[in-house]
Parts: structure tokens; sequence; C-alpha cells
């Protein structure tokens, strides 16, 4: 089996991937601090994680356990191999959250699997106390790096609420042994690295999440200018790809800088060669957005919407499948329950939430199966149904508290190799 770090599309089938389960910190959340946070909802944690249990109990299913990492897990792995970088994340997360010398003294002398669950929950059980507030966007590891052919890019998050986990994942991506080869050969571009991802002239920050972050194919990578990827961040980047020759083009998709649209992955995502599930009235309609491409040879080429752009570069025979089946109200409400942001295992094969019934007659009326999540596990463990076997299948995830946290299968995922396409 393959162990290249290495994802060229959206759809090449899912080899291995990062996930985090709904962790204690979020069930410290309350009213006030929810915005704070970065949280739009107060969650019930023991069914959230339910819920979760059953996605990551699908991933399993079709790529092996053992392909499935749990974010908390790498931590751990991670501190026991590399002390250097062990000191300096320690030090950056003492520094940044003013911690008192005490609390420090008391974090470098847990054991590493100790530190792992303070790092991430921020409660230290043994003495019943709370060091950090909680980081509950962890569950969308899709925003913490992107794998684009085979470099590793490690984002910059646009909200401090959102630093400890950004300090967790670059420690993650330079210490631990899976990461190691891409660390030797100089593939992971860190864009907290202010130096070479210096503010614009005109103050502009870099800020740049992965759910703004699709790859097409091996030439061409779509980059949102959103809520929380800004303009100079994706010409940062742009720049650096083109001059190490990662990728040919890259597409900056401008959407509406609106926490209903937060990244490009909440209004679409391909899930088959032919096929990208869309709201209409942005990716369709070309609504308050337009495309720029940008290609290495310095041509530019610019587009009304995404349909035009995949049509004319990608595909003229791409269809859209509609969230809502493109029908309002119902279109708007499931764009809001992530209609719109699903994984795809493999072509055709794709997670998503169960709420979303126009949505999948849209799926349905395309030639796709509608298979809930539970009923699937039961086949598979009653050898009924074959993972091997699945083709044209949506499976829907129970998300009763797990859509409460706006981010669906996409925003959970974190893919580190997919197979070509």
């Amino acid at each position: 089996m393959s162990k290249q770090v290495k994802v060229s599309s959206e759809i090449g089938p899912l080899k291995r991937v990062i996930v985090h389960r709904p962790d204690e910190g979020i069930a410290r959340i309350s009213p006030r601090r929810a915005e704070e946070l970065l949280f739009d909802d107060i969650v019930h944690l023991p069914q959230m994680q339910e819920e979760h249990d059953v996605f990551t109990g699908i991933l399993r299913q079709f790529l092996g356990s053992e392909n499935v990492f749990e974010t908390q897990q790498l931590l751990r792995e991670a501190l026991s191999v590399d002390l250097e970088s062990k000191k300096w994340m320690l030090d950056q997360v003492i520094s940044y959250e003013e911690l008192p010398d005490k609390s420090g003294e008391i974090l470098c002398q847990l054991s590493d699997s100790d530190l792992a669950r303070v790092l991430i929950t921020g409660y230290l059980k043994s003495k019943d106390i709370y060091l950090f507030d909680p980081i509950p966007n962890f569950i969308f590891t899709r925003d913490i790096a992107v794998v684009i052919n085979d470099h590793v890019i490690i984002t910059k998050a646009a909200k401090e609420a959102r630093a400890r986990e950004n300090f967790i994942t670059r420690f993650i991506f330079y210490a631990h042994p899976i990461f190691k080869k891409l660390n030797e050969e100089g593939k992971i571009i860190n864009l907290n690295h202010v130096n070479e991802f210096p503010p614009s002239d005109m103050g502009q920050q870099v800020s740049l999440e992965g759910g703004d972050v699709m790859i097409i194919n091996e030439d061409y990578l779509l980059i949102g200018c959103s809520e929380r990827t800004t303009k100079h961040a994706i010409h940062s980047l742009r720049d650096k790809l083109f001059e190490k020759g990662v990728v040919k083009n890259v597409v900056q998709v401008n959407i509406p800088a609106d926490r209903s649209y937060m990244h490009i992955d909440t209004i679409f995502t391909q899930i088959h060669h032919k096929h990208i599930v869309a709201f209409k009235p942005i990716i369709v309609d070309g609504m308050s957005s337009y495309i720029e491409v940008h290609k290495s040879s310095g041509e530019k080429a610019s587009y009304h919407s995404v349909k035009d752009f995949f049509h004319a570069e990608i595909d003229p025979e791409m269809e859209f499948i509609l969230s809502g089946n493109g029908l309002s109200p119902y279109q708007e409400r499931e764009q809001w329950t992530d209609g719109c942001n699903l994984v795809a295992i493999r072509p055709g094969v794709a997670l998503t939430y169960d709420r979303n019934p126009y949505t999948e007659q849209a799926f349905l009326e395309k030639g796709y199966q509608v298979v809930p999540a539970r009923t699937l596990l039961d086949q598979f463990r009653n050898k009924e149904r074959n993972p091997d076997e699945i083709e044209n299948t949506i499976i829907t995830l129970p998300s009763n508290e797990l859509s409460r946290a706006r981010g669906g299968s996409h925003c959970m995922t974190c893919p580190i190799e997919r197979e070509g396409v």
C-alpha cells in the first residue's frame, strides 16, 4: 500500500485522512462565549460524538481503521519523537495564552498522552483545572492544512480563537514521522512564516483557511476569496506555488464575505468526474461572485461564475446538482445545513448530512442511491454489502448535533492521500 502524502483531486479514491472527534471542550461553550469561539450553537456533546463516530465508522470501513488518523493520536505520537519541536510548540502556546510560570511548569511535567489531551480540550483532569479555552473548530480538520499534489500547505486562520489549533497543527506536520520526508524535501509551505508571507504594503494580513482550497486536478487549484481568506494571502501563496512548480493554475473564486458562505466548500464540492453539488445563486448564476484564473505562464482569464469556469477550462459537460434542488426557500435552508458540503470517498460515493431532503431528491434524479450511514454500517457488519462494491451512492450522516457546528463532511476531513483519477 502506498504511503505517499499526495492529493491531486477532490474525488480520487481516499486512502488516508485526518479527523478530530468532538472533545469535551465543546461541552464548556456557553451562549455568551459561543460567538467569540466561532461556534454557532450550544451542542449536546454525547450525541455529537455518537454522530461523529458514525461518520468515522464509514471512513474506517472504506479506508481501513489504520488510515483514519485522529489529531490527538497524531499529537501524542509527535510529542514522543521530537523534543526540540515539542519545546518550541509549548513555548509558543504558553506565551500566546499568557499562562503564568506555574501553569507552564505543569504542562512540561505531563506525560505525552495527558499533554496532548489538555492542549486540545484545555482541561487537566488530574488537577481539575482549565488551562485553556476550548478549540471547538478543531473538528474541522480541513481548515488546518491542505495537501496540494505532493506539498502540504499549513494554513493560517483568520480568527484568534483558532490560534492554538495552528500551533498544534504546525507541530504535527513538522514533528510527526508521517511527514518527515516532506520536511526533508522542503515540501511544507507554512503560511505562518511572516518573512515568507508578510502583510501587504497596505497592511492586509495573510489569512487562508482550508475550506477555501480545492484541488480539481494536478494543474488547477481553486482558492476562495471569502470571509476567512484574503486576496493578499491567495496571491502570496500563488507566487510560492508557481515558484516551486506545484501547480500551473491558481483560480481565485471571489464570493460574498458573509457568514452564510464562510468558505467555498459551503457552496460547492465535487463528488464525481461529471458532478458538482452547488448552491445555484452563486455557483451557477454568479450572484455577487466572479472567477480569476492566474496561470504560471503569466496569462490571466476571468469568468462570471464557477459554472462558466468549469465548462470553459475543466469539462464542458460538467453538471451541477443543486442544493434544495434549486428551489427557494429550500436551497437557502439546505445550503445553510451543508447540503453543498460533501466529501467524496471515491468518484460517485460521497458523505452528506441527512437533513436536506430536497437536495436528496436532486441526487436521486441524477441516478444516485441515497443510503443512511447507519444502515450501510449494519450491512457491512452483517456481510450483506462490501465497501468495494459501493458506487453512485450518497451516504447520509446523522446530523442533529453535528450540523449545529456549521460544517459538513468536507470540513471534517483533511485528506493526506488520494489515488489518482
